[in-house]
């Protein structure tokens, strides 16, 4: 990658490392129903300003805009949610951590529901490895992480992000729509979708203080739309393999910017557990392979 590709990859990796920390300071002031309505209304709205600006048209037909409202469903509302809720009773460093096994799943999903994505011995190496990781890091017997329910809520929104992605694979993939207007069209119709179910979540008048604004404003605008903007042009210039290769490091800024911000504690078990998280996602992805090629010069 080229120095600007860096930049835009770590700046991706902090805006979504951080994101976890903004959700835990905007429900000091909002319910998880209203935080996940902003953060998809802000987000919506940037990237359908950038699709204008580049002249990028939505998509028309009522059934992608069905397929493209049951990837917003699993990919943007109830993975919000459950974090959101998770998060209340839990910390926004273990949060990150979890949705850091997204990628694991995903493998695991798009080999048992994709004929392309068949099952292989790395792969089923590489997920034992990896849900060894999860038992760590969900640690029944450690309580200084916040409520189990809160940990379990936060893996389910991993599971939703899998969800997501292998039905964006099998639906919406081969369709060949522009990322650009595919992430538009998914924030617009999530947010549809989150303020029909906002009404009848828990709600109380909404306390914005300083903290509280600034937080839903960065993670609306940044963490959620341009966010979605800088992946998509990092994959344009560095590939969707090395695009993709942000998750192993996202994790990392859940972690130091909880501590930074929130004081919060790391723990053992979420050092140890989110270590061979990222280990069994790698290996099941041969990226330790790659990067021993790379250093050998290997082709």
């Amino acid at each position: 990658m080229d120095k600007a590709s860096v930049a835009r990859f770590l700046l991706l990796a902090l805006l979504w490392g951080s994101s976890f920390t903004f959700i835990k300071v905007s429900l000091e002031g909002l319910t998880p129903g209203q935080l996940v309505l902003g953060r998809l209304v802000l987000g919506a709205a940037v990237l359908l300003s950038v699709a204008a600006l580049r002249s990028v048209a939505l998509p028309r037909s009522a059934q992608v805009w069905g397929h493209i409202a049951a990837a917003g469903l699993f990919g943007n509302v109830v993975p919000f949610l459950l974090l959101s809720y998770g998060e209340k009773t839990t910390g926004a460093g273990i949060a990150g951590v979890l949705i850091g096994a997204t990628p694991l799943l995903t493998l695991g999903l798009a080999a048992a529901a994709l004929p392309s994505e068949r099952a292989t011995p790395r792969k089923a190496v590489g997920l034992a490895l990896g849900f060894v990781g999860v038992v760590l890091l969900i640690g029944p017997w450690h309580e200084s992480l916040g409520s189990l329910g809160g940990r379990m809520a936060c893996f389910g929104a991993a599971v939703s992000y899998a969800i997501g992605f292998v039905y964006v694979r099998r639906f919406l993939s081969p369709l060949g729509l522009a990322p650009l207007a595919l992430a538009a069209a998914q924030l617009v119709s999530a947010a549809v979708l989150q303020a029909v179910v906002t009404p009848f979540l828990d709600w109380r008048t909404p306390h914005l203080t300083w903290p509280v604004t600034a937080s839903i404003v960065l993670l609306g605008l940044f963490s959620t739309g341009l966010a979605y903007v800088l992946y998509f042009r990092l994959i344009g210039d560095a590939g969707a393999t090395t695009a993709s290769a942000v998750n192993y490091v996202v994790p990392v800024f859940a972690v130091l910017v909880s501590v930074v911000f929130l004081g919060e504690h790391v723990t053992w078990n979420l050092v140890a557990g989110g270590l061979v998280v990222l280990v069994g996602v790698a290996y099941a992805e041969n990226r330790l392979g790659n990067v021993r090629a790379r250093k050998t010069g290997a082709v």
